[in-house]
């Protein structure tokens, strides 16, 4: 039997130096680079670039664009300094009700941020957001990194919320709720459900989610006939709402807290930045004592 003649294999047909390698890509996105320089959140840098809020060498910048230490970047027609800040802060709010989360509301509603310290240098970053009529925990960095980080979908953060339902509960709704619900934008459950008492046709209810999507807690209540009369959040993560911080006030938070944050973000903790004499007097006035320095502790539930 004649021998068959081998083809020779395609490692013997390419020489190196006829491979052909991807481009090598230089540079971190624009939005990535702003947000470590704490200006923001990578998802609200977005929004700055496709408003052409933004620009790189005198140019309007583009979702993708990537810049290196060479580039100049503005904001607004404002010089940014890229240098990443080297210390943060964090602090945590009381939101009432009837506050927007944005920085500016086109029908005059008041903001979160307009109760805030004002910062000589870099901006608040809100770690997401409560709607309208939600109180409760709202958190504050000056890091853009730690801000997406946490508010990444893979983080898996647990939300909790205190929750007055309207209505008949029967416990084959409650198992619908853990076990999920479809809503209009996909699946949603409860990973807890505990109830807080109450009487007549209002009972109290701690619930607890992995994710924040809009209205979620409602919609959730609301796909079982059920109406959510008051809501408000109570912890995330690993940090509570401190029963002395009410509606409007903000305290800076604890390092304990702000390295939590961290962890589950799983970053380095950066050098946390005090709060000035200033800001420490006015969180003295606000509860009515001395603080010292000042921090958020760690509560039961209210």
């Amino acid at each position: 039997m004649a021998n068959r003649p081998q083809k020779p294999s395609l490692k013997a047909q390419v020489q190196p130096n006829e491979l052909e390698l991807p481009e090598p890509v230089a540079g971190e996105k624009v939005q990535k680079v702003l947000a470590r320089a704490g200006l923001g959140s990578r998802r609200e840098i977005e929004r700055w670039v496709e408003a052409g809020r933004v620009a790189v060498n005198g140019k309007a910048a583009r979702l993708g664009d990537r810049v290196d230490d060479h580039d100049r970047l503005a904001v607004d027609g404002r010089t940014v300094d890229l240098a990443p800040a080297q210390e943060a802060r964090c602090i945590l709010y009381h939101k009432p009700p009837g506050e927007v989360c944005s920085r500016s509301d086109p029908e005059g509603r008041r903001t979160v941020f307009g109760r805030l310290p004002n910062l000589k240098s870099g901006r608040w970053i809100s770690i997401g957001r409560l709607d309208f009529n939600t109180s409760g925990l709202l958190l504050f960095t000056t890091d853009g990194d730690l801000a997406n980080g946490l508010m990444h979908p893979s983080s898996n953060i647990e939300r909790e919320y205190m929750v007055r339902v309207m209505g008949d509960v029967q416990e084959d709704m409650l198992r619908r709720m853990l076990e999920g619900v479809m809503l209009d934008d996909g699946m949603a459950r409860f990973a807890d459900i505990q109830d807080g008492g109450g009487d007549g046709i209002n009972r109290w209810y701690y619930v607890v989610l992995m994710e924040g999507r809009n209205r979620e807690v409602r919609r959730l209540w609301e796909s079982q006939g059920l109406t959510v009369s008051r809501l408000k959040r109570v912890r995330y993560g690993d940090v509570f709402i401190p029963s002395k911080v009410k509606q409007g006030q903000w305290v800076e938070m604890d390092r304990t807290d702000v390295k939590s944050l961290y962890r589950i973000a799983s970053l380095k903790p950066k050098e946390i930045k005090r709060s000035t004499a200033k800001e420490r007097e006015v969180m003295e006035r606000q509860f009515g004592k001395r603080l010292g320095r000042g921090a958020a502790k760690k509560s039961g539930r209210t």
